[in-house]
């Protein structure tokens, strides 16, 4: 399924190519803030470090802070810490970059759990369906169950309309209409053993009915394999939902079996990489999958700006360099991704198959923060071996073909695909 614009950008900041680092000191405009908790009292050091005086004043923001201390109505029930994180958040922000954030705790957990391909909840993945018609508003639909997750073992099918979301034990009780996509993933994911209830509103069942389900550790698959067959011929289809932690040991299994294949049976036509909705991920990691598919080269370059530029090459020896290969992309593919398809889109290794890509072409380095926060900032531009940029541009496909968003059970994008290699 297709992936609005808004839902992409919200994968992408807790996803593209985080290059872990290590702990920095908290700062606040540059400005050293040391808070010290205790039992009675709060100590701040406001002293400006010499590198920063005359270039800032920071006497309006000591002002506020001031003023909310001795005058804000519940200053008895301020939380330091969070004035600290919202200062820093907004500072952040300021920049005007979406994807250069600051992120408290919860959030950094949040975005390392998505990148090593686990977390905690039912195990489902969810979007929301286009209505009839404008006037009426979106429904929140099951796009399918995990197999193997308490979704699946509870009977949970693709297409299944969720009309609410209950938690007991967090007091939530609330519909999905007008909820926007993060609040209901966060909603239904909990912790291991605790329980979430969806009211469940199915085609052919007269009245919607209620599900509970305990919530468990699911881990994802980043890379799928499936063959399918065309005229007697097989196709082998990659499905790559993400470059994570996972994704190495999972492709090797799978072009593996791509090999045994080939091995047993001499007609295989082809290999399909789907790359759809796969919002990116770790920086290796697309230079490990394009050097499945390319003898040699360039597959991405680095633009610094004021630092000048690096090269990315093909870095080891592939097994898949001469097999017919054919790439999907949409509007979802966005980061790594579109690294990997403009690559081998330029070099000549393979047609795209789609819609125009993202458009995601900086790139940010993620620091962890003493206290479990992080911020992801962006350092970079990449460039495609022509040296052409993806920024707000994206890539386009060989063959532009649009899948209908109302109808699911339809897939024409891959069907294309299969003709191309098999006909």
């Amino acid at each position: 399924m297709k992936l609005t614009l808004k839902q992409v950008r919200k994968i992408i900041i807790v996803l593209i190519f985080l290059v872990l680092a290590g702990g920095i000191g908290y700062r606040l405009g540059e400005q050293q803030v040391r808070l010290q908790l205790s039992s009675s009292s709060i100590k701040i050091d406001r002293t400006i470090p010499p590198s920063k005086q005359g270039k800032v004043d920071f006497s309006l923001f000591w002002q506020v802070w001031d003023k909310i201390e001795s005058d804000y109505l519940n200053r008895r029930n301020l939380d330091y810490q969070k004035m600290v994180n919202g200062a820093i958040s907004g500072m952040v922000a300021s920049l005007g970059d979406p994807y250069t954030v600051f992120l408290p705790p919860t959030e950094n957990q949040e975005a390392k759990s998505d990148l090593r391909g686990d977390f905690e909840g039912v195990g489902i993945q969810i979007d929301y369906k286009q209505a009839e018609s404008q006037s009426e508003p979106q429904k929140l639909v099951v796009v399918a169950p995990l197999a193997g997750t308490p979704a699946e073992e509870a009977g949970i099918k693709a297409g299944d309309v969720i009309l609410r979301i209950v938690d007991e034990a967090k007091k939530i009780d609330k519909s999905t209409e007008g909820i926007s996509l993060p609040e209901a993933v966060s909603l239904i994911r909990g912790p291991k053993g605790t329980v979430v209830k969806l009211t469940i509103q199915r085609e052919g069942v007269e009245k919607p009915f209620e599900v509970a389900l305990k919530r468990e550790t699911i881990v994802v698959k980043s890379v799928e394999l499936k063959f399918q067959e065309n005229n007697g011929k097989k196709v082998a289809v990659l499905k790559l939902s993400r470059f994570g932690e996972r994704t190495e040991t999972e492709w090797e299994q799978a072009v593996a079996s791509i090999k045994e294949e080939e091995a047993k049976n001499k007609n295989l036509a082809g290999i399909i990489l789907d790359l759809r909705n796969n919002p990116g991920g770790l920086l290796q990691g697309s230079i490990f999958i394009g050097s499945e598919f390319l003898a040699n080269g360039v597959i991405v370059q680095q633009d610094k700006g004021v630092d000048g530029k690096e090269t990315y090459e093909v870095d080891r020896r592939g097994q898949l360099l001469k097999e017919p290969l054919i790439v999907l992309v949409n509007g979802g593919s966005a980061s790594a991704s579109e690294i990997v398809a403009g690559a081998l889109q330029e070099t000549g290794r393979a047609r795209l198959v789609g819609e125009k890509t993202f458009g995601k072409g900086t790139v940010q380095e993620a620091e962890d923060l003493p206290g479990n926060a992080g911020l992801h900032i962006t350092v970079a531009r990449w460039l495609l071996p022509s040296g052409k940029s993806i920024d707000k541009e994206g890539v386009k496909p060989n063959i532009e073909i649009k899948n209908d968003e109302k109808d699911l059970s339809k897939d024409a994008q891959l069907q294309k695909a299969i003709e191309l290699l098999t006909n």
